[in-house]
């Protein structure tokens, strides 16, 4: 679950670049149809019996963002089910930068000549991925699903709340209807 708070943390940060933020629809489905929507139980980012932080973060992000789109929450007879679902994985990035050794005192003042020798180093990250799916609840059909991938970063980790909002905040910007009106 660490690794779960640690990616959602990681799709925004206000120094780092932003989540590069993806979505995919069912085109059979009328999206503008659904009223109502409930979450999986259990979802997939809660722990074997209860249920985490993360989650309760994500549930008052989503249903923030569906209430702004007009839909209902309703446990009872809901027309779409929310399920959430996060990976975390480590990268690597190769990097590059002019050696300076004796020349030292160029250091950010100006560029070396292109045929200067360079060090090559890595440096290692997290990076997470947070997926959204609204499943049509009478049908068990995945209909709409939202990603956001981002870096981790420690500042993030400072505040998951606002991260959280954040991401699930441009996941949703991506969905394309507002309850019982196509855009």
């Amino acid at each position: 679950m660490r690794y779960a708070v640690l990616f959602l943390c990681a799709c925004i940060s206000a120094c780092a670049s932003r989540p590069t933020v993806r979505s995919d629809r069912d085109p059979h489905a009328d999206l503008a149809a659904y009223a109502t929507f409930a979450f999986f139980e259990p979802l997939t980012t809660d722990g074997r019996g209860y249920s985490t932080l993360l989650s309760a973060r994500l549930r008052a992000a989503v249903r923030r963002e569906l209430a702004k789109r007009g839909y209902r929450y309703d446990e009872s007879s809901p027309d779409l089910l929310v399920n959430f679902n996060v990976n975390v994985r480590e990268r690597q990035e190769l990097r590059s930068m002019p050696r300076y050794s004796y020349f030292g005192y160029r250091n950010g003042l100006y560029e070396v000549w292109p045929g200067y020798p360079y060090d090559f180093y890595t440096v290692s990250y997290d990076e997470g991925t947070l997926t959204i799916d609204l499943v049509d609840a009478a049908r068990k059909q995945l209909v709409w699903q939202g990603m956001a991938t981002g870096r981790i970063t420690d500042k993030v980790l400072q505040n998951p709340d606002r991260a959280i909002d954040q991401a699930v905040a441009e996941i949703f910007a991506q969905y394309p209807v507002s309850a019982g009106t196509e855009r």
